[in-house]
């Protein structure tokens, strides 16, 4: 393998294949050529895994101001306005072109069908084919992209690194994992969308992709990282030894599912009003005390009211995986436990997805646009990557040009993408796969992999002490890992996960308060006076909190 770059040129390049990144490369095909990068299947992405569903007010009980107020009341004193205010309004907008795309949500009738999950106050989650939401809507978006000739998609391209000149960020670097080889891709803006951190944690509900990357690279760029203190633990994955902890949407406490804890009573009453349907990190915590004075290692999730013939319709991928298991939800206890689920943090962006960079904008899980503040409404992540995809696209195009920039595609300048094919990109996948699968990452990236999750379970979970936390970042701090290959994705990786993990501990040990996902035991109240506020980080710089 050579060390030198394959160089290229396009206008507009997005790393990431979930929803905000197809959606903002279908607005960028506008007005250029656009190239779409994912490190593995262009499918394999959080968007795809997504069960629950899309929250939007267009049912006919519904109004945008309560969609609005659910949202910053679950953000406990820390959303923005107006990032709240674009998301619910635009909403009904972009979930009818999503239906005008193709995306078929689930219908009562000739109505769509709405469900309702915690902290909301209405009914007003749309879903398809009962608990595959997010791979319905993928599978819509990619099939639009597939259509635009100027539109390519690239998967196993592995991103590294960004390219800057003069404070502008011009490009990126990428891994080709077909083979190996190293390619430099010049854009006159860039665009990153590539999801979550789940993976810094040994307990996730996360796909084994969700590494941060995105995140990782604009840190090391220089970007501000904003909020990374705050980190949704899903209350209810499935904890069943040696089995991935599957999560277990929150729609079916929202259709009547009840917690029990060992002893099999019923717990949440103890802990919030709503029970059940309180909000994602206080049933978490409720579910930990559980456990803890239970000495326990998980509680129960209890649908047995409901038929087979509801939850095979409702819920079939679930009901599925869990009768794999050895678990019927018709008639068994599904044993849960929390895991990491969401970052709420990420680059911090303004609403059009600009960065504190130029010429680099990110959107979706990758970034932190406020919208959420410190607890994220269920199911509004799809509907903030779908909208602020699109609202991060326009403000490319309007910055950026096509061919007005330095680094813009030049005439005859080789775009680095298989044939907007089926038979190629089948095959591209094909290739990807097989050489992924022969590049196992080496013993010791393995075991500190294994070491900064476990460190990460421990002291920077769902519960925090300032102890904890001072000897996490301690620890992380003084880890030594070894020099990047530039022939895999390994320890590209293990080096991006070690960055968050950081940041996020040092975030973590700054909010001397508990709010929403974060909450210390040593300052167990809110406190507004110092702590309403944004965190933000940046490297080689403290901690510091914004407006």
């Amino acid at each position: 393998m050579t060390t030198s770059h394959r160089i290229h040129h396009v206008d507009y390049a997005v790393v990431g294949s979930g929803i905000a990144g197809l959606r903002a490369a279908i607005e960028l095909s506008t007005s250029g050529n656009v190239l779409v990068l994912a490190k593995s299947n262009l499918s394999d992405s959080a968007t795809a895994w997504a069960q629950g569903g899309i929250a939007v007010a267009l049912s006919d009980e519904d109004e945008i101001g309560l969609h609005e107020q659910d949202t910053i009341n679950a953000g406990d004193g820390l959303c923005r306005p107006e990032a709240v205010s674009l998301l619910v309004e635009e909403g009904p907008k972009y979930i009818a072109q999503l239906i005008e795309w193709g995306t078929e949500f689930d219908r009562a009738g000739t109505k769509l069908a709405f469900t309702r999950e915690a902290a909301h106050s209405r009914s007003r989650i749309l879903h398809a084919q009962g608990d595959s939401t997010g791979r319905e809507i993928s599978r819509a978006l990619l099939a639009r992209a597939h259509s635009i000739p100027h539109l390519h998609l690239r998967p196993h391209a592995f991103t590294t690194q960004l390219l800057m000149d003069r404070g502008r960020v011009t490009g990126l670097r990428f891994i080709d994992e077909t083979d190996l080889t190293l390619h430099e891709l010049h854009a006159g803006a860039v665009l990153l969308a590539t999801g979550g951190l789940g993976q810094i944690y040994r307990e996730t509900t996360n796909p084994e992709v969700a590494t941060g990357d995105g995140m990782a690279i604009a840190y090391e760029a220089g970007a501000v990282l904003s909020d990374m203190e705050f980190m949704q633990f899903h209350p209810t994955a499935l904890a069943i030894q040696g089995a991935p902890r599957f999560l277990l949407a929150e729609a079916l406490r929202g259709e009547g599912g009840v917690l029990r804890n060992i002893g099999l009573e019923r717990f949440m009453k103890k802990y919030h009003d709503a029970q059940e349907l309180a909000p994602r990190d206080v049933v978490a915590r409720a579910i930990v005390s559980e456990m803890q004075r239970t000495e326990s290692t998980h509680v129960y999730l209890d649908m047995t009211k409901k038929s087979e013939e509801f939850l095979q319709k409702r819920f079939p991928r679930i009901y599925e995986t869990c009768l794999s298991c050895g678990l019927d939800l018709a008639s068994d206890l599904a044993p849960v436990c929390p895991a990491a689920h969401y970052v709420i943090g990420g680059v911090k962006t303004d609403l059009q997805g600009r960065t504190s960079l130029p010429g680099l904008y990110a959107a979706g899980e990758t970034a932190a646009t406020g919208v959420h503040g410190a607890n994220r409404l269920a199911s509004n992540s799809l509907l903030e990557g779908l909208i602020f995809g699109a609202l991060a696209g326009q403000a490319m195009i309007k910055e950026a040009p096509a061919g007005k920039r330095k680094g813009q595609a030049l005439p005859g300048s080789p775009v680095p993408l298989p044939a907007n094919s089926s038979t190629a990109q089948k095959e591209t996948v094909k290739n990807g796969a097989a050489k992924s699968e022969a590049a196992k990452p080496p013993a010791l990236i393995c075991a500190l992999r294994s070491k900064i999750r476990d460190l990460m379970w421990r002291d920077v979970g769902i519960m925090r002490t300032g102890k904890e936390l001072a000897e996490s970042v301690k620890q992380l701090e003084a880890m030594e890992l070894p020099k990047c290959d530039k022939s895999g994705r390994a320890s590209h990786e293990l080096q991006n996960l070690h960055t968050l993990s950081l940041a996020m501990a040092r975030a973590a040990l700054a909010r001397e308060e508990s709010r929403g996902s974060h909450y210390r035991s040593d300052f167990p109240f809110r406190n507004d006076e110092n702590f309403a506020k944004h965190s933000a980080v940046q490297k080689g710089k403290d901690v510091r909190f914004e407006a």
